[in-house]
């Protein structure tokens, strides 16, 4: 009989430091609810690289960073999921037309520069290469580009395309400048001029449009010349309601108005007035020079329909931005 229970004890003790042992699950505030750790999260994010590897699948991170590599080579850092994925400056599709004015050292410098504009912006990839032990994945925007023009502008078994002239479509800001926005639109880069942002005139477009925002744009034609070769114009004033016409007739002949200075050329300043109208100045009243973004009054002499502008000069400088 006590060596039986001596067994028993034996057993018992086996139970209690298996228990002790085995991993216990979180302890959760509210009944039944699941917390995830961080290492769960990565775990399960990591499957999803895999798969996407697998199947080639197009996946979509955000620019956080531009690295110089010990080579010299420059990498692009994008994060997915918080989780880092590098792809190499030739995978990154920015293309620079070399010429006798701008050697290959030149060119990287510029291709570097444009990369560091576009900090912050979305970035489509196809994943090129992983590595379960490090956990690394090196990936290609330009895949996911060729991809995305194969199904948005080759045409279907009937001919159509899904992109084409005349549609409205949403584009991807990856990089503000004064006076251009340069737009991704399904795989194809296309850059914005100020005077086709916007009806009203524009000083500064980076005062409108940030890196990283998604924008309606009308895309006014296509060229198709390969799928390599692909060339889109688009404007984003088409698509708002331009309301000058209808400001124009709240504007008086002999009337001041108060209004911003978007640019100066030529001796000519360019004045957008508070009530909505584009204004032009040939002469200023005021012994300042005005500047761009400085407040001024402007006096209205004449109403030029055809332009849709007014036509005037500045009386005086309200308040110069210093």
């Amino acid at each position: 009989m006590p060596r039986k229970k001596k067994t028993e004890e034996v057993n018992e003790m086996e139970v209690v430091t298996a228990k002790k042992s085995a991993p216990a699950s979180i302890l959760t505030l509210t009944a039944d609810a699941e917390v995830e750790t961080q290492e769960t999260k990565e775990d399960i994010i990591w499957h999803e690289l895999q798969n996407a590897y697998r199947t080639r699948k197009i996946l979509t991170g955000n620019l956080g960073g531009v690295e110089k590599m010990e080579g010299g080579g420059t990498i692009a850092v994008i994060y997915y999921k918080e989780m880092r994925i590098v792809i190499p400056l030739a995978e990154m599709m920015i293309n620079l037309v070399e010429s006798e004015e701008h050697n290959y050292g030149e060119m990287v410098q510029r291709q570097n520069k444009i990369l560091g504009n576009m900090l912050g912006c979305e970035i489509d990839f196809i994943i090129k290469g992983i590595d379960n032990e490090s956990r690394s994945v090196v990936a290609s925007r330009k895949d996911a580009m060729y991809k995305k023009r194969q199904i948005f502008y080759m045409p279907d078994a009937a001919g159509n395309t899904r992109v084409c002239e005349d549609r409205i479509v949403q584009a991807r800001v990856i990089a503000v400048a004064e006076k251009v926005v340069r737009t991704e639109i399904f795989g194809v880069e296309c850059s914005i001029l100020a005077r086709d942002l916007s009806w009203d005139w524009m000083g500064d477009a980076t005062e409108s449009f940030h890196v990283g925002e998604q924008i309606l744009v009308r895309v006014l034609s296509v060229t198709i010349n390969s799928l390599e070769d692909i060339i889109v114009k688009a404007d984003v004033k088409s698509v708002k309601g331009n309301t000058s016409k209808a400001n124009l007739a709240k504007c008086k002949v002999q009337g001041k108005y108060a209004g911003v200075v978007t640019d100066i050329h030529k001796g000519t300043v360019f004045v957008r007035l508070h009530i909505g109208v584009n204004a032009v100045a040939h002469s200023c009243y005021d012994n300042r020079m005005p500047g761009k973004k400085d407040e001024v009054s402007f006096v209205v002499t004449k109403i030029d329909e055809e332009r849709n502008v007014a036509v005037g000069l500045i009386s005086r400088i309200i308040k110069q931005n210093i």
